[in-house]
């Protein structure tokens, strides 16, 4: 079969590049802090409804909107003005939600920054203030007040024929906008073991995580228990020193484990592989295009009369037809699946028929990998 010397060296110059990468990549390790959490430092989602005021009347229809109207009344209320049952028309006026996250060890009197939703109909937020708002955990108990001018990143115009808007103007932030009024408890010194919580859970990555602290600490400390969790036992000799113990742990470098996957994002296109893919029984094709991929035996035999022995090798031979009368020839291969999808790209083959092609390469069981669909 003849392959067209520009797509042969474009397939060639591809897998060169791609060697290079991989031979100066081979062991990716990461630091323990960049894979895996340590349980109970977290951050806690905390979550409020307000009123903005203020607005250049892009707010809320007071008329259609029952529950900006009964806020506003209640809102005034609480500051002595009676507004019951008069007419309230201001357009100046919007519900939000508001959203933030309460940071790990976040001390009373410190401040957090917020995010600003509009709930009903309002236009632009643009150049609103946020009256005090509480702001709940998931249990219920206050632990910020949120207050503030908001800034939105976003413009908009509009004229009798037309209108135009840039980014999102019914939501915006408020930098450091809430005051913590109460501490989330955790006494850190006082723990005797540490959970170390894995974030892509793996039984290799967390037994090379507890050889890692193990070495470090000389002792037995640690255990991987399940895929995603490494107990840590607290040594004596740490004992009101946990802080000291986990800056050390953090710190240990590790080579994560991953699974052989390929991640498909259909909605944009996007093919993700990962370095375990591999293929084997490999025959494709589509439409009029026919791919073959075959092992060429090279044999390099000693001269006459010397001492050398024979030695045998294997090269992977990629065959592409284009031609209508291309016929399809089922063969045994090795061949990385990268290198199959950079020989499909150079011949200008759509995202949308690669993602067909791994798909259906999947369903013949010639993909030695796990297909995630996004």
């Amino acid at each position: 079969m003849i392959v067209q010397k520009s797509i042969k060296t474009a397939i060639l110059a591809i897998i060169g590049t791609m060697f290079l990468w991989c031979s100066g990549n081979a062991y990716a390790v990461s630091r323990i802090k960049d894979i895996a959490d340590f349980e109970g430092i977290r951050d806690n989602q905390l979550v409020g409804y307000g009123l903005v005021v203020g607005l250049n009347g892009t707010g809320d229809n007071i008329k259609s909107i029952d529950f900006t109207k009964e806020s506003l009344i209640s809102m005034l209320d609480k500051i002595g003005i009676n507004a019951r049952g008069g007419q309230i028309k201001a357009k100046n006026i919007a519900a939000v939600m508001v959203t933030a996250n309460l940071p790990p060890f976040a001390k009373q009197g410190s401040r957090i920054d917020v995010m600003v939703s509009a709930l009903g109909d309002a236009k632009n937020l643009q150049g609103g203030t946020l009256v005090a708002t509480s702001l709940v955990g998931a249990n219920g108990e206050v632990y910020a007040i949120a207050q503030g001018p908001i800034a939105v990143s976003s413009a908009s115009a509009r004229s009798a024929g037309a209108s135009v808007v840039k980014g999102v103007p019914t939501s915006g932030r408020i930098p450091g906008g809430a005051i913590i009024e109460n501490e989330i408890p955790f006494e850190l010194e006082s723990l005797k073991s540490v959970n170390i919580a894995l974030r892509n859970p793996d039984f290799t990555t967390a037994r090379r995580i507890s050889d890692a602290i193990n070495a470090m600490m000389g002792t037995p400390a640690a255990k991987a228990t399940d895929p995603g969790t490494v107990v840590l036992n607290i040594p004596n000799n740490y004992n009101g020193k946990i802080v000291d113990l986990m800056t050390k742990v953090e710190q240990l470098q590790v080579e994560p484990d991953q699974l052989a996957r390929v991640v498909i994002d259909e909605s944009s296109g996007i093919v993700v592989i990962g370095k375990n893919v591999k293929i084997n029984r490999l025959a494709i094709a589509q439409g009029n295009l026919t791919i073959r991929i075959t092992d060429v035996p090279i044999i390099s035999q000693p001269l006459p009369f010397s001492n050398g022995e024979t030695i045998t090798d294997v090269t992977s031979v990629i065959d592409i037809n284009e031609g209508v009368d291309a016929k399809l020839t089922v063969v045994d291969t090795g061949i990385n699946l990268q290198e199959l999808v950079d020989g499909l790209n150079s011949l200008g083959v759509t995202p949308r028929d690669l993602i067909s092609i791994l798909q259906a390469i999947k369903a013949s069981g010639s993909l030695q990998a796990e297909i995630e669909v996004i």
